[in-house]
């Protein structure tokens, strides 16, 4: 059996504060994906890894925020992501909670108004 998601996008109207936001709040590079129709720049990934890979996505006519869909973040503490959200230009939706035996999680949202979640197990 295989992990259940494969791939995630998150849209956004603003791209370059979009990953200025994702770079700064999660410590990492995003790298641009050659795709000609929209412009998408993707979290590092080793597809021989545990978890999924994904990408920001402005695709015209794709509004952003306001979703269903909830992506979570493995971090080491998930505490500390979240001590970067404001400086970085999100909101701390909810802040560090346990969910006992699967650790803890952060709830935040990005600049576009996108929730996403922050998940440790410390």
């Amino acid at each position: 059996m295989t992990n259940p998601v494969g791939w995630f996008e998150i849209y956004v109207q603003d791209l370059q504060r979009a990953k200025e936001f994702y770079e700064s709040v999660l410590a990492l590079s995003l790298e641009k994906l050659p795709v000609a129709e929209f412009e998408m720049w993707a979290f590092p990934s080793e597809m021989t890894q545990y978890g999924a890979a994904g990408a920001l996505v402005c695709m015209p006519g794709v509004a952003s925020g306001g979703n269903s869909t909830l992506v979570y973040f493995s971090c080491q503490d998930c505490a500390t992501e979240e001590s970067r959200v404001v400086q970085a230009g999100g909101q701390v939706q909810r802040s560090k909670m346990s969910i006992g035996q699967y650790g803890f999680i952060s709830l935040v949202l990005d600049p576009d108004g996108n929730m996403i979640g922050l998940h440790s197990l410390q």
